[in-house]
């Protein structure tokens, strides 16, 4: 859960300064139509551009927020026999999916846990944490990789981005028109936008982003269940499943200020989790192996 978190995260920071930037050198003035009301068309473009822009920016910092925040330290030229094994099995994941080379790297975490992260498929990050390098056997943790290197060659994060940006364009929008009826109803401002405006759409747009993100994490929920897949064809399917049912005794915690991302159970902070439960994910691969 580690890369969407950090990708949703930085999508919203990233799409919020854009609207700043752009509020500021009065980009949003193409909006008006003749002072009066939103000219729709020109808003649904000015929105998609933020939005996309977000969500491709948030992608490009991919890698440098994951090893920034977690710690990552690469081990590709390490001369560790576990490190050397680590990159050994990375490399022959990679090799079968047919993707270049990973970065790879080991993060320091008690607990297990592991993700991948990257703006291409031929040059993304993996990541295991030095929990799960302790409490998992090898081939269990050949499995997690496996399933690391699925999300890869899926291409989970390019897809995650287009989806990313496509929300990105709906609550700059809807923000922006909930800024505009706010300003005209309450603040009374008959031509233009006042300072009314600019508050209440730059706080919808957060509203909205944090709402838009059960969206985000419902796909990646979804994805999960093709990576686990994934790990099931490249390292046996009783393999993933033993990696998943070790990750019961729980996962790394996120870095401060992502751990709202990571919540289990159910409820309705059970729609903001990019995991489904470890229960469903292990009935899917034992019903698929039949």
């Amino acid at each position: 859960m580690t890369r969407i978190a950090l990708f949703i995260l930085t999508n919203l920071a990233v799409v919020l300064v854009i609207s700043v930037i752009f509020s500021v050198f009065g980009i949003g003035n193409v909006l008006d139509q003749q002072g009066i009301d939103l000219d729709l068309v020109n808003l649904l473009i000015y929105s998609s551009v933020i939005g996309f822009t977000g969500s491709l920016i948030s992608l490009a910092m991919s890698k440098m927020m994951a090893k920034r925040s977690t710690g990552c330290q690469n081990i590709e030229d390490s001369r560790d026999p576990e490190a050397q094994w680590i990159v050994s099995r990375v490399r022959a994941h990679s090799e079968a999916a047919g993707i270049g080379m990973p970065e790879v790297c080991v993060f320091p975490a008690n607990e297990p846990n592991a993700f991948a992260t990257g703006m291409r498929r031929d040059s993304a990050l993996v990541a295991v944490s030095s929990g799960l390098l302790r409490s998992m056997e090898r081939n269990e943790v050949d499995a997690v990789i496996g399933h690391e290197i699925a999300h890869i060659a899926n291409g989970d994060m390019i897809t995650l981005t287009l989806v990313q940006g496509v929300v990105n364009t709906f609550v700059v929008f809807f923000s922006r028109i909930i800024g505009h009826v706010i300003d005209r109803t309450v603040f009374k401002t008959e031509r233009g936008h006042g300072p009314g405006f600019w508050i209440t759409s730059m706080v919808a747009q957060i509203a909205l982003g944090f709402l838009a993100s059960i969206i985000v994490a419902w796909f990646s929920r979804r994805r999960e269940f093709r990576a686990d897949e994934g790990g099931a064809q490249y390292a046996g399917t009783e393999n993933m499943i033993g990696a998943l049912e070790r990750l019961k005794g729980g996962t790394a915690e996120l870095p401060d200020g992502m751990a709202a991302f990571g919540i289990g159970g159910g409820g309705m902070m059970a729609l903001f989790s990019t995991h489904p439960p470890l229960d469903d994910r292990i009935a899917a691969l034992r019903e698929r192996r039949g």
